[in-house]
């Protein structure tokens, strides 16, 4: 892990984990949300005052009708911040400013994060190649799982079928089921025969 970059969603934006990965001698980038109350208000309040004095890296795509604006801001005098030293290897702060129009719609995320980098461009970076993984792994979890229609809401039952379908997907891609097919037929397939759901498992 040495040298390495630690990109993690909200759930793993932990003090505890932050240490783990710098004793391991590699950087984080970790999503910043509500989980962690007081810290995410302390950066949101300071980026709504101060962004429009910082300079950012933009980035802009087009293509298949759609049009993507980024914009990435880094912090790294964070002097301000209370709650800096809990936060092992913490050096900056950071705030992703999104827009895409597509067929006549703009929506616009804002996105903060805890780092321990200080490069801009790296950070850009990371930020990209995080999301890029995470939006292809949800729209695996909505096609091929239905995730977005699941029914499970009580307790810990959203978090443990994420868990399951996130373990089973690459069990699923890998698995040779005698045939070249898609993800969905070995599902109905494994669900008609157990020969073919132990090929899956095993």
């Amino acid at each position: 892990m040495s040298g390495a970059t630690v990109t993690i969603d909200a759930m793993g934006c932990q003090i505890d984990i932050a240490k783990k990965i710098v004793e391991k001698e590699a950087d984080y980038c970790l999503v910043l949300k509500r989980n962690q109350k007081s810290l995410y208000e302390e950066v949101e309040v300071y980026f709504k005052v101060f962004q429009a004095e910082k300079q950012g890296v933009v980035v802009e795509e087009k293509g298949h009708g759609r049009v993507e604006r980024r914009e990435y801001f880094l912090e790294t005098d964070i002097d301000w911040l209370p709650m800096r030293s809990d936060w092992v290897g913490l050096k900056g702060v950071g705030m992703v400013k999104s827009s895409v129009l597509e067929k006549g719609v703009l929506r616009c995320e804002t996105r903060y994060f805890v780092s321990s980098l200080v490069d801009i461009n790296k950070f850009a970076d990371v930020v990209r190649k995080h999301w890029s993984v995470e939006n292809q792994l949800h729209w695996w979890l909505d096609v091929v799982f239905g995730e977005d229609n699941a029914m499970m809401r009580k307790d810990c039952s959203p978090l443990n079928w994420n868990v399951f379908r996130k373990a089973a997907l690459p069990l699923l891609r890998n698995a040779d089921v005698g045939e070249k097919t898609s993800i969905k037929r070995k599902m109905f397939m494994a669900a008609l025969d157990v020969t073919v759901l132990e090929k899956i498992l095993f």
